[in-house]
């Protein structure tokens, strides 16, 4: 996600969705070679961050989960209801045959509610609850780096004590220099490595001029849950704003990320679940095409 908050926040279904039938074959088969099949490079489930179809979902839930679930996908992570109460949200997704693994929650509903924000989880059956955007003014300091730090230790020990993993969705503006390293090094340092986690953003980590296989090597344990994206090429890379156009999200194998370096990495650290997000206009096209990536790369 991109600069955002996320938290409550095109040709309707048939027609896409019929497509991406006919031009992925079977996309429920891709998911699940990409998940269980020799050769493949995701070793955990593929889902989708329902973020990817935000503008979609304004308009229309069940015919936007209809097409998700035409693409074959079963798992989803979370980023808000769409104007529906938690469980009439939930009722819409049991339809539609979509299971919600992980949320994404405000910092603020984190710092000033967080039993709220478990048992809106807890509606849902989540494994895994986070926070993708810690909010600053100009570049990221200390300060706010020190105060999510105790916001996110609190969430941790309150999600563990409700059988949730707590994590934290890496934004790329962490990596300001900090003493002898950065910022996400202290946010790393101060956190408790047992109840706080991460969640690897593939484009930020890259946006931040950082490389994603690499960054994997480091924290280990700490890394449970990916978005998989690809980047435009010609994307300019090593700034620290954790903004972006949506543009520059493109279909997985047509940009400048080494998708196939990055998945054997995270394999070899115990990455559990993969959930594609697309934050581009063309979503629902790429979409299809990703799947079909994953399907068939080595």
């Amino acid at each position: 996600m991109k600069s955002k908050q996320i938290i409550d926040s095109r040709p309707r279904p048939g027609s896409l969705a019929a497509a991406a039938q006919g031009t992925i074959v079977c996309a429920a088969t891709l998911l699940a070679g990409c998940a269980s099949m020799d050769g493949q490079l995701c070793k955990g489930p593929v889902g989708l961050q329902l973020w990817s179809v935000r503008a979609q979902m304004d308009k229309d839930v069940p015919g936007t989960l209809a097409e998700v679930q035409g693409w074959g996908i079963k798992y989803v992570e979370l980023a808000g209801t769409y104007k529906l109460k938690p469980a009439e949200f939930k009722a819409q997704l049991d339809a539609h045959g979509l299971e919600a693994v992980s949320g994404h929650f405000s910092f603020d509903q984190w710092r000033d509610d967080p039993e709220g924000v478990l048992a809106e989880a807890e509606t849902f059956g989540l494994k895994y609850v986070g926070c993708a955007w810690i909010p600053h003014q100009g570049a990221f300091d200390e300060a706010v780096c020190r105060q999510a730090i105790a916001v996110f230790n609190r969430a941790g020990a309150l999600a563990a004590r409700h059988h949730m993993v707590f994590f934290y969705h890496t934004h790329g503006y962490e990596f300001q220099p900090f003493e002898k390293g950065t910022l996400f090094d202290l946010l790393m340092r101060e956190t408790n490595p047992g109840q706080v986690k991460l969640e690897m953003d593939i484009f930020w980590i890259a946006h931040a001029g950082r490389d994603p296989a690499q960054m994997l090597g480091q924290y280990p344990g700490r890394w449970l849950l990916m978005h998989l994206k690809d980047m435009k090429k010609g994307t300019p890379t090593s700034l620290l704003t954790g903004s972006s156009p949506d543009s520059n999200d493109v279909a997985f194998g047509k940009g400048q990320l080494n998708l196939p370096a990055i998945l054997r990495a995270s394999a070899k650290v115990g990455v559990k679940w993969y959930f594609i997000e697309d934050e581009s206009d063309v979503s629902e096209q790429q979409i299809p095409e990703s799947l079909r990536y994953l399907r068939e790369a080595k």
